[in-house]
């Protein structure tokens, strides 16, 4: 905790640097894999947005949104952004965790735009 109260974490363990700021590598748990992995296409900075997105859905549910019974049924999921919000999640948390759990990379906002969102405003 740093002298304001902000807790901060982060797993370096598939951490790397490459020319081009792309990976191939599949990596990572299950549950929070972003679609470029899925198809095994080059990825860069935006998976951390996508977990961003995993991370609230299950923060609000107690369960990662894509969670099935078995790989492919998971995999399937993620492909086609299959999210099934229980009757309790307000209208706010959907819409922050949507627009963050996009299939295109490019179209998931910048963290500056996550933490500007209403969702996240309302608690300050």
């Amino acid at each position: 905790m740093n002298q304001d109260g902000v807790i901060k974490l982060s797993d370096f363990g598939w951490s790397t640097h490459t020319p081009d700021n792309r990976r191939k590598t599949m990596c990572g748990t299950l549950d929070y894999l972003p679609p470029e992995m899925v198809h095994k296409k080059a990825y860069d900075h935006t998976i951390d947005i996508w977990s961003v997105g995993i991370l609230a859905f299950e923060f609000v549910t107690g369960h990662p949104p894509f969670e099935s019974d078995d790989q492919a049924e998971t995999f399937r999921k993620i492909k086609s952004l299959d999210v099934q919000y229980p009757e309790y999640v307000s209208h706010l948390a959907r819409d922050f965790i949507a627009r963050i759990l996009q299939n295109d990379s490019e179209s998931r906002p910048l963290i500056a735009t996550v933490l500007e969102h209403p969702w996240l405003k309302q608690a300050e």
